[in-house]
């Protein structure tokens, strides 16, 4: 059904909804290896940590040639099914993934982990899990908007998406908990983090946060651009 869906857009216009579940992609991918980028630096492998990084600003910067295409590419001339100004923000929202995920992996190359206690590397490892699995929730529920177009917003299915909204946000909260947890860690090991050591990791927590809150951010705007169809 999907494919039936694209064709018809192809016939009378190039469907921005192909180019956002690519976007999505393109996001839960750079989050992805930024794990791995995570786990690289938790382990001071520098190398593999510039490596990972190139590779997610390569994903970054396709995310925002599709962010551009999305924009450029929106018909004038063909109704959509939802309003166009709640697709933009929508939008919006999920471009931030890709951007935090290339933030926090150039964060980390700026300053090694040589000093970090065992428990601190295991926070940063608990919280980028945490902070994937809510991206790859949010993945699952932008995957969603081609069966709402092949239903034409049915009940059922609309009420199976929206389904999906409350488990981002609550992934998120717990990233939200982590968070804490993890910031009080780093606080108790001041003295031998050192006060620069501790702006750095409160920068990294950000930032590795950040892709959670913006894929609730952007579960929401979803939300919205559903009921007001």
């Amino acid at each position: 059904m999907k494919d039936y869906i694209r064709s018809i857009f192809d016939v009378v216009a190039e469907s921005p909804f192909a180019a956002l579940e690519a976007h999505a992609k393109k996001g839960v991918l750079a989050v992805e290896k930024l794990a791995e980028a995570m786990e690289a630096y938790c382990a001071g492998n520098q190398a593999l940590l510039e490596e990972r990084t190139d590779e997610i600003d390569k994903l970054e910067h396709e995310a925002d040639k599709l962010k551009q295409k999305i924009r450029a590419g929106i018909p004038s001339s063909v109704k959509l099914p939802v309003d166009t100004k709640d697709l933009l923000s929508f939008l919006k929202q999920q471009d931030p993934i890709a951007d935090f995920a290339q933030a926090a992996s150039y964060w980390m190359t700026l300053r090694p982990c040589k000093t970090l206690p065992k428990e601190v590397k295991e926070g940063f490892l608990e919280l980028m899990t945490a902070s994937l699995k809510t991206t790859r929730k949010y993945d699952e529920l932008a995957g969603e908007l081609y069966n709402l177009l092949a239903t034409s917003f049915s009940k059922e299915e609309v009420k199976e998406t929206m389904s999906i909204i409350p488990e981002v946000e609550r992934l998120e909260h717990d990233v939200n908990v982590l968070e804490t947890a993890l910031l009080k860690k780093i606080f108790e090991n001041e003295e031998a983090i050192g006060g620069a050591g501790v702006c750095h990791l409160i920068g990294l927590i950000e930032r590795v946060g950040g892709i959670a809150d913006k894929s609730a951010s952007a579960a929401d705007r979803l939300r919205t651009m559903i009921l007001r169809r």
